[in-house]
C-alpha cells in the first residue's frame, strides 16, 4: 500500500514531489523522454523544486531538452541540469548517453524511463532490426538501466529502499502479450498465448488481430508488456540490494505521443468520451512509484492512478520475465548479471 492512500486521478506531480521532499534531496536523477509538451518535463520541474543533487535530461533533441532546462534555471537556479542527447532507439546512441552520465556522477539514485513512442502507422525497425516501438519503449531503456547499474547499486548501498528504477508503462498492454517469435512482425509463428488481445482491441473500437499482419496498437502493446517483464525481472534480481522496481500508467494524457494516429482512427472517436489527464496529473503516478518509501516491500508492483493495481497476468509472469531479459540481452548483443 502507499503511504498517501488519498493519492488519486487528478493528484499532480508538484503535489506527490512536495510530500517526498527528503527522498528527492541530494538525489541523482535520470529522466528520459524530456520534454516541455510531454510527461517528462513536468517530472523535471516537480522534482527540481526540492534540491535534487543532479538531474540528467535525456531527450532526442537540444531545443526540448534546452527549454526544460532553462525553466529548471529560471526558477532554480541552484540546480545541477545536464541534457543528455539519446535516441533510445538507437543501441549506440543508448551507449554514449550512458557513458556521459557515469562520467559525471559516482551514484545514481533514480532512473526514471519515461520515453516513448506509439501507434506507428506503418512496420518500422529500428538501425538495429527491431521493430521501433519495441525498441524505442524497451530495449532502449533495458541497456540503459544496465549500462547504469553498477551506479545505481552503489546509491542503494548507502540509500537503500530510496534507488529506484522507474519503467512507465501503460494500460495499453492489456493489447498484446510479447511476440517471442515474431516480435518484429515478420511471419514467424506466434503462439496462441501470445495473439494479442480482442476485448482489449474492440474497446476501442481498434482491429483484433490477422495473425501476421502488422497493426500499430499490438506492438505497442507489446512494448508496454516489455516494460512491465523488464520490472517484474529486475524487482526479483535486485530487491536484497535495496533498490525498488516498478512500472505503471500514466494516465491518459494529451500528449505528443500520439502524434503518428491519423485523425480517422478509431481511437479518436473513443478520445471523444475521455478526460485527459494534464501533464502534471500524468507525472504523478511516476512520482509516487519513484519516491514513496512504503512501497519499497512491494517492489515489481504497477501503478496507476497513483495506488498500486494489477496487470494483465502475462505481464508480469516470472518465467515469462526471465525469458523476455535474455531475448532483450540478444536485442542488446550483451549479457547482464545483476
Amino acid at each position: 500500500m502507499t503511504s498517501h492512500t488519498e493519492f488519486g486521478w487528478g493528484t499532480t506531480a508538484a503535489e506527490v514531489a512536495d510530500a517526498f521532499p527528503e527522498t528527492i534531496k541530494g538525489a541523482n536523477i535520470v529522466i528520459t523522454g524530456v520534454g516541455m509538451e510531454g510527461i517528462g518535463g513536468a517530472l523535471a520541474e516537480a522534482l527540481a523544486a526540492h534540491e535534487p543533487g543532479y538531474l540528467f535530461l535525456a531527450g532526442r533533441t537540444v531545443p526540448k531538452l534546452g527549454a526544460v532546462i532553462a525553466i529548471i534555471n529560471e526558477k532554480f537556479p541552484s540546480i545541477k541540469c545536464k541534457a543528455i542527447l539519446a535516441d533510445l532507439s538507437s543501441n549506440a546512441s543508448v551507449r554514449k548517453a550512458a557513458a556521459e552520465i557515469n562520467s559525471l556522477v559516482d551514484t545514481i539514485n533514480l532512473v526514471i524511463n519515461n520515453a516513448g513512442v506509439m501507434a506507428i502507422p506503418n512496420l518500422t525497425l529500428s538501425e538495429d532490426g527491431i521493430e521501433l516501438q519495441l525498441a524505442a519503449n524497451h530495449v532502449g531503456h533495458f541497456l540503459l538501466t544496465n549500462l547504469l547499474m553498477e551506479k545505481i547499486k552503489k546509491a542503494a548501498s548507502s540509500r537503500p529502499g530510496a534507488t529506484r528504477i522507474i519503467n512507465v508503462s501503460s494500460s495499453g498492454h492489456t493489447f498484446s502479450p510479447v511476440r517471442f517469435e515474431d516480435y518484429n512482425f515478420d511471419g514467424k509463428p506466434i503462439a496462441p498465448e501470445e495473439v494479442g488481445v480482442r476485448e482489449a482491441l474492440e474497446s476501442l473500437a481498434l482491429p483484433t488481430v490477422p495473425a501476421k499482419e502488422y497493426l500499430p496498437f499490438v506492438a505497442y502493446g507489446q512494448s508496454k508488456t516489455a516494460n512491465i517483464l523488464f520490472s517484474t525481472y529486475l524487482a526479483e534480481k535486485l530487491a536484497g540490494q535495496g533498490i525498488g522496481v516498478f512500472s505503471l500508467h500514466p494516465g491518459v494524457v494529451a500528449t505528443a505521443l500520439g502524434r503518428h494516429l491519423p485523425m480517422d482512427s478509431p481511437i479518436f472517436e473513443a478520445a471523444k468520451t475521455t478526460t485527459f489527464k494534464t501533464r502534471e496529473q500524468g507525472g504523478s503516478t511516476t512520482l509516487v512509484a519513484a519516491l514513496d518509501l512504503a512501497l519499497f516491500d512491494r517492489t515489481g508492483a504497477y501503478l496507476s492512478d497513483c495506488q498500486i493495481e494489477t496487470p494483465a497476468p502475462y505481464a508480469n509472469d516470472p518465467k515469462l520475465a526471465e525469458k523476455f531479459w535474455t531475448l532483450s540481452e540478444k536485442f542488446v548483443g550483451q549479457k547482464f548479471a545483476l
